[in-house]
């Protein structure tokens, strides 16, 4: 399984940017695949989430209605599309697939069974 996360950079706050996490290998297959972040010194937060086959999405509250995930028709990359951006989302962020976990576990980091490297995003005020 390959993950490969890019697009992140420095923006300030209103900005756009869109991370991309190109899927490979058996994530192909995934029946979710997420985006977390995480900031030094405290744990991973769950961003969003998609379901794999079915498309639907699931938001963190602190990102609905600015963030929007979404996957190509191939199934071969992941996107966060993330508007209106705040200094507070300044993190690394993470894609992770999910090849096993049900709807109720989306949001935890656990249900996920592999990892890109993460994409800095900063913003600034």
């Amino acid at each position: 399984v390959q993950l490969q996360a890019s697009g992140g950079g420095l923006v300030q706050a209103g900005d756009s940017l869109r991370p991309s996490c190109a899927v490979s290998g058996r994530a192909s297959s995934s029946r979710a695949m997420g985006w977390f972040r995480q900031v030094p010194g405290r744990e991973r937060e769950f961003v969003a989430a998609i379901k794999w086959s079915g498309g639907h999405q699931y938001y963190a509250d602190s990102v609905k209605g600015r963030f929007t995930i979404s996957r190509d028709n191939a199934k071969t990359t992941l996107y966060l599309q993330m508007n209106n951006l705040k200094p507070e989302d300044t993190a690394v962020y993470y894609c992770a697939s999910a090849l096993y976990a049900i709807v109720s576990s989306f949001s935890s980091s656990g249900a996920y069974e592999y990892w890109g490297r993460g994409t800095l995003v900063t913003v600034s005020s």
